[in-house]
């Protein structure tokens, strides 16, 4: 029997995170629902707002589904475009990323 935290998944961001990547964001994010999720966004050389938002429902998702969602690495360009387009995630770093 699956514990309540279901398994551990990782899932590896794509390096362009733009308006045609939202959508498959979306499937990626759906396929692993039910389980614990760390996301590596250590590639990530361009994002969207799309994609952020893509992303932080997914967060919300996971809240409301009593799920562990964090974000475990980021690349500058990632964390950067969070900041400048007002999304603060520092809720959901890893407790080794935050500063």
């Amino acid at each position: 029997m699956a514990s309540k935290k279901g398994v551990q998944k990782n899932l590896k961001l794509a390096a362009v995170l733009d308006l045609n990547e939202a959508s498959e964001l979306r499937t990626k994010l759906m396929a692993v629902r039910g389980n614990s999720l760390t996301i590596d966004a250590s590639g990530v050389e361009r994002v969207g707002a799309q994609c952020m938002q893509v992303l932080m429902s997914g967060a919300k998702t996971w809240e409301e589904d009593k799920l562990p969602f964090s974000i475990g690495q980021v690349s500058d360009v990632f964390l950067k475009t969070s900041q400048l387009i007002g999304i603060n995630i520092d809720h959901l770093l890893a407790k080794e990323i935050r500063q």
